[in-house]
């Protein structure tokens, strides 16, 4: 009986450890983190400083995330830790794509969007219907500014309804949340 009475408290000393280590370590993660994102942008010239506000406001919708440039740089970083980052890179593409003006150019960039996201067996293959995959087949050959946007609402559709809700559970959110959050109580 007295072995399993020391048996117990042993076992409850090492799960009281191994929670203090954890809390430890996802404050360091929130910590490096922070200062990677902040490293980051440094150097640009509108370089506002990451802030608690913001950083909650990225929890309010998936919109608003990928507004805030370091909104956008912590969430590729979560899907990159995931193996899933095929989708933001898709459709942040897709944004770039819509800006450009010459004809030559939307050719050449069409092209290398589908090569690289939209054609069976792509390199970042993204999910969607085959409907959909032979529609962009088809306008790709001659290639207009819209010619993805059902593909970027689908992608969309999957981050809002899958990654976002995973990023805003991830420890990485919370714990830049909570060093955030230490770092406004220290003033």
């Amino acid at each position: 009986m007295p072995s399993l009475i020391i048996t117990d408290t042993l076992t409850q000393t090492q799960h009281r450890n191994m929670e203090q280590d954890d809390r430890r370590r996802n404050k360091n993660l929130g910590k490096n983190f922070m200062c990677r994102l902040q490293c980051m942008f440094s150097h640009s010239p509108t370089s506002e400083r990451l802030s608690l506000e913001d950083t909650q406001q990225w929890s309010q919708s998936l919109e608003r995330l990928l507004e805030s440039k370091y909104g956008l740089a912590t969430f590729r970083t979560f899907l990159k830790s995931e193996f899933s980052d095929e989708n933001i890179e898709f459709w942040l593409t897709c944004e770039e794509y819509k800006k450009i003006k010459s004809s030559f150019r939307m050719s050449s960039k069409a092209k290398k969007i589908y090569e690289q996201f939209i054609k069976a067996e792509a390199p970042k293959e993204i999910n969607i219907d085959y409907h959909t995959r032979e529609q962009i087949k088809r306008a790709v050959k001659t290639p207009t500014l819209q010619c993805f946007d059902d593909a970027q609402k689908i992608v969309y559709g999957l981050m809002e309804r899958d990654s976002y809700p995973r990023f805003l559970r991830s420890d990485m959110y919370r714990s830049l949340l909570e060093s955030l959050a230490a770092d406004a109580v220290k003033g």
